[in-house]
C-alpha cells in the first residue's frame, strides 16, 4: 500500500513538470493573439516590435525551457545590438543553448539583407560623389566591424556617379593589398572614368601604414597610364577615416 500511496503524487508532480516545460516551449502559441510577434507585425507593422520580438520571428521556436521569446532575449542581452551582432565570432553564437546552425544563418541572413538595403538606400541618394564623407557614408557600415581587412573599389562615371562597388581584395587580421592590374582591368570592363579605393584597419589606427601608401602610388600611376583617375584612397577604422585627398597625399 505504501508503494502505491507514494506512486500517485511522484507520477503526478512529473506530469506537471512535463506541462510546464511544454507550456514554456509553445508559451508564445498561448498568448494573446495581440500580443504574439507574427500577429502584431501584421497588425501594427514591424516598426511597433522590441529587437526581442523581431528576433523571436527569426528564431520561430525554443528549446525547453525556453520559448522563442525567451532566446531571442538571451541573444539581445548577450550582444547588445545587431550591429554586434552582425560581426561576432561563430563560437559567441553557439554558447546560446538553443541556436544551431539554422537559427544562427537565418539570423545572420536577416542582418546582411539590413546591412544591404541600407547601403542600396545610401546609393539611391547620393548619385554623385563630392567627398571623401559621401563614401564613407556608404561603404563605412560594411566594413568598420570586420576582423580582416578588406578593400572595395568605387568605380564612377564622369560625373563622379557610382557604377559599381566590387571587392577588390579580402586579407589578413592586418594585411590586404588589392592587386592594381585587376582593379584598373575591372574599370576599363564597367567603361569607369574614376576608381576610389577603401579599406579598413580592424586596429582602428587609420593612419595608413608603408603597404598602403605603395599601393597608393602604384594604383595612381597605373591610372594615369590608362586614362582613368584615381580620386582617392580611403582608410576606416571604427568610426573614424583617413583620406589621402583629403590630406593633400594623392600623387
Amino acid at each position: 500500500m505504501g508503494d502505491g500511496e507514494m506512486k500517485g503524487p511522484h507520477t503526478t508532480t512529473k506530469e506537471c513538470q512535463s506541462t510546464t516545460n511544454q507550456g514554456n516551449i509553445a508559451g508564445i502559441k498561448n498568448w494573446p493573439k495581440d500580443d504574439r510577434p507574427r500577429e502584431k507585425l501584421l497588425k501594427k507593422g514591424s516598426g511597433a516590435l522590441s529587437n526581442s520580438e523581431l528576433l523571436a520571428i527569426l528564431v520561430r521556436t525554443g528549446v525547453a525551457p525556453k520559448s522563442a521569446i525567451d532566446l531571442a532575449r538571451e541573444i539581445v542581452q548577450k550582444f547588445g545590438t545587431f550591429r554586434n551582432m552582425s560581426h561576432t565570432d561563430m563560437r559567441e553564437w553557439k554558447e546560446i543553448k538553443g541556436l544551431g546552425p539554422a537559427k544562427i544563418t537565418q539570423i545572420m541572413a536577416a542582418l546582411e539583407i539590413g546591412r544591404r538595403f541600407r547601403e542600396d538606400e545610401v546609393l539611391s541618394a547620393k548619385q554623385k560623389i563630392a567627398s571623401a564623407r559621401d563614401i564613407v557614408d556608404i561603404v563605412l557600415p560594411h566594413i568598420r566591424d570586420l576582423k580582416t581587412e578588406v578593400s572595395k573599389a568605387i568605380y564612377l562615371d564622369s560625373d563622379n556617379g557610382i557604377i559599381h562597388i566590387g571587392d577588390a581584395a579580402v586579407g589578413t587580421v592586418n594585411h590586404a593589398m588589392p592587386i592594381v592590374r585587376e582593379i584598373i582591368h575591372a574599370a576599363l570592363q564597367k567603361f569607369a572614368s574614376a576608381i576610389i579605393c577603401v579599406h579598413n584597419h580592424p586596429s582602428g589606427n587609420i593612419k595608413p601604414s608603408p603597404e598602403d601608401e605603395r599601393f597608393t602610388r602604384e594604383l595612381s600611376a597605373a591610372g594615369k597610364l590608362m586614362g582613368i583617375k584615381v580620386l582617392d584612397h580611403i582608410i576606416i577604422g571604427g568610426d573614424s577615416f583617413y583620406s589621402f585627398a583629403d590630406d593633400g597625399a594623392l600623387e
